[in-house]
């Protein structure tokens, strides 16, 4: 059994942001650090994943997010249909994250059950926690589990041969990333375990902590888990789309490859 996978970033939407909105305590430097967004997908021989959703064009105009393109409709540049995805990872249920769940009709999603827990319990009343989730979204995951369509991991899991999912938390209490078995090796998709490589690279944590002790320890198993550090893709970071090569010319800006060695 082939159990290598291609795999992909795919840019979605941006937003213009200031190196002081990413680290706790700013930055004494007010240069711009803009914030990319991004799903990903693992592609292999016999089964695909796409992991996480995104959010929708009506979601950016609220919060205020420039929208490029629709995350699940730009599945199809790499060859991929949605409606016939069959598996869908989670890493969180932040809004950035998990919107346009209900664009994947066939998929069976991947959630750490702690996620849930925190999503649907009692920090959501704290508004500087809660601003991070959709609640039509967290809703929507709750009527797929009532479906039967919600795997929950409760902590570290082998998905498939290749794929596994290894819970972070920090930055949400159910994050987890995922690391796949590609042609380089072992690549781990950070995800919001860190947003930025400066966040981990500086030991620097993002402003969006349910944990900060736990974010901190996910830099450390971040390392752990990948073969090296070129091995590891952050979630929000521009710089990806500059260190990996496009899938093709028509493609530069929106997709890159990860499951080949680094531009530089």
């Amino acid at each position: 059994m082939d159990d290598t996978y291609e795999l992909f970033a795919i840019r979605y939407a941006t937003r213009d942001a200031k190196r002081r909105d990413h680290f706790i305590g700013g930055d004494p430097h007010d240069a711009p650090m803009p914030m990319d967004y991004f799903v990903w997908v693992a592609i292999g021989a016999e089964r695909s994943f796409v992991i996480d959703t995104g959010f929708t064009e009506a979601t950016a105009a609220r919060r205020g997010r420039t929208f490029l393109r629709c995350p699940v409709d730009s599945l199809r540049l790499i060859g991929l249909d949605p409606a016939a995805v069959q598996e869908v990872v989670l890493t969180h249920l932040h809004y950035d994250h998990v919107g346009n769940f209900d664009r994947f009709p066939a998929a069976r999603f991947h959630l750490q059950e702690p996620e849930m827990h925190y999503a649907t319990g009692r920090y959501m009343a704290y508004p500087k926690l809660s601003h991070s989730f959709e609640v039509e979204d967290v809703c929507g995951m709750v009527r797929l589990n009532y479906a039967q369509r919600v795997r929950f991991h409760d902590g570290d899991a082998v998905i498939a041969p290749g794929v596994s999912l290894h819970r972070m938390g920090g930055h949400s209490a159910g994050l987890q990333c995922v690391r796949v078995n590609t042609q380089r090796g072992r690549v781990v998709l950070a995800s919001d375990v860190t947003h930025f490589y400066e966040n981990m690279e500086k030991g620097r944590p993002f402003p969006t902590a349910f944990h900060i002790g736990e974010m901190l320890e996910g830099f450390d198993r971040l390392r752990n888990l990948a073969p090296t550090p070129k091995h590891i893709v952050p979630g929000h970071d521009p710089e990806v789309m500059r260190r990996y090569p496009a899938v093709s010319p028509e493609l530069e800006g929106i997709a890159v490859r990860l499951d080949v060695e680094p531009i530089a």
